[in-house]
């Protein structure tokens, strides 16, 4: 199971502020956080810095990589952005989130992947725009992993992202993600799936309780990545009992290590 901390992310405002501010001692002491709680990846994304996001993305990565020895996920849908984070991320091999079936998105991401020997989200998504159900999905699946791989981009590389939607738009929204992991499963049984799950309960009351159950779900479909808090405790501990339960934990060695270090006390 591999966690990817989410938090610092610019669309988040007290992580927004501290960029503004250059608070250099709040941005290390969030990475720092998200290391002790267990993340194995700190993303870095700064998105919304649209005017200057390739300098504001390197300020990070530099502060990030001084707080943690901690690989990076060098996250924004804008390739020189990318770029400026996978230059300076060093410390393992890096992820980069993320690259689509978009034609211009998969032709300007792709050559950074291979530059930097990363690992990558792939998100299904394609020139058609967002799937609606588990077949769209599918076939979207089936154009990214041909071409990753005809590209040469290792199976154990290559993180699915099926497009977590709101339950709240659709019924069927979580069904469909359960559908087109255990078909990645299935068909593909060395390439990985990742997905951020809050998505899920956009537009709805509770959100923590649903983001927690949909991972229990999805982990029990077969995911086996996630971006998400890992200051979440609760969320945390589901982690460490799902793995147990589905026989990914030997020994409970996981289970138990997370136990003896309180976090399951109230």
């Amino acid at each position: 199971m591999l966690i990817v901390g989410e938090l610092i992310n610019t669309s988040r405002k007290a992580i927004k502020e501290a960029v503004e501010k250059r608070d250099a001692g709040y941005i290390m002491s969030i990475a720092r956080q998200q290391a002790e709680a267990g993340a194995h990846y700190i993303d870095v994304n700064c998105g919304t810095m649209v005017h200057n996001e390739p300098e504001t993305m390197e300020w990070l990565v530099n502060l990030v990589k001084e707080a943690v020895d901690l690989p990076l996920c060098i996250d924004s849908p804008n390739p020189q952005a990318l770029e400026a984070g996978l230059a300076l991320a060093g410390g393992g091999q890096p992820m980069v989130n993320s690259i689509t079936a978009e034609k211009e998105r998969f032709n300007s991401v792709l050559p950074l992947v291979q530059k930097y020997g990363a690992k990558v989200v792939a998100l299904c998504m394609d020139d058609s725009g967002m799937p609606d159900t588990a077949e769209q999905r599918v076939a979207i699946v089936r154009k990214l992993v041909a071409g990753l791989t005809g590209a040469g981009i290792r199976e154990d590389d290559i993180y699915i992202d099926p497009l977590v939607k709101p339950i709240s738009t659709g019924d069927g929204a979580g069904v469909e993600v359960l559908e087109t992991i255990s078909f990645i499963r299935r068909e593909y049984p060395g390439i990985h799936t990742i997905c951020g799950l809050s998505n899920v309960s956009y537009g709805l009351p509770n959100r923590r309780v649903l983001n927690q159950v949909f991972m229990i779900q999805t982990m029990t479909a077969g995911m086996d990545a996630y971006i998400l808090d890992p200051l979440d405790r609760t969320m945390m501990g589901f982690v460490y009992a799902s793995q147990a339960l589905l026989g990914k934990d030997p020994f409970c060695s996981q289970y138990l290590k997370a136990h003896r270090s309180g976090l399951y006390k109230a």
